[in-house]
């Protein structure tokens, strides 16, 4: 069974449908949770992403968005080493924490980590990040 750790940006193209101006961002997103309720794999949701998604949604929007998939999900919180590790590291590279904290939240639970952000780059040395196009 793979345990995936989808961004929040993942969710928000799911969500919302999303496009850029030549790809269809929420159709990949949506063809790759498919194929992972299909597998029956693991979706790993931190506190993090509820509270991130919490800035653009309701609790009852976000509700909505993992109906779908609740029985695929596996709630998910950071302990105090990774929060300190994941301040650290964005003090020193100047990177967005919570970007930081998806890293090593998924690194730490074996998940592949799925997102767009660019910040993600700059954190392969904890876990390479994945587009959901490249999954599919």
């Amino acid at each position: 069974m793979t345990r995936y750790y989808l961004d929040t940006s993942i969710w928000l193209d799911h969500y919302e449908n999303r496009t850029d101006r030549f790809r269809p961002l929420g159709e990949w997103a949506l063809a790759l949770l498919s194929l992972i309720k299909e597998r029956k794999d693991t979706i790993l949701v931190s506190d993090v992403i509820l509270r991130e998604l919490g800035t653009y949604y309701s609790e009852l929007q976000i509700m909505e968005i993992f109906k779908s998939y609740a029985h695929l999900i596996e709630n998910i919180k950071p302990t105090d080493n990774q929060m300190k590790l994941s301040k650290t590291i964005s003090s020193i590279r100047k990177i967005p924490m919570g970007d930081v904290l998806h890293a090593v939240l998924s690194k730490d639970q074996n998940a592949i980590l799925v997102s767009r952000d660019n910040h993600f780059m700059l954190l392969t040395d904890i876990n390479k990040a994945h587009k959901p196009e490249e999954l599919i």
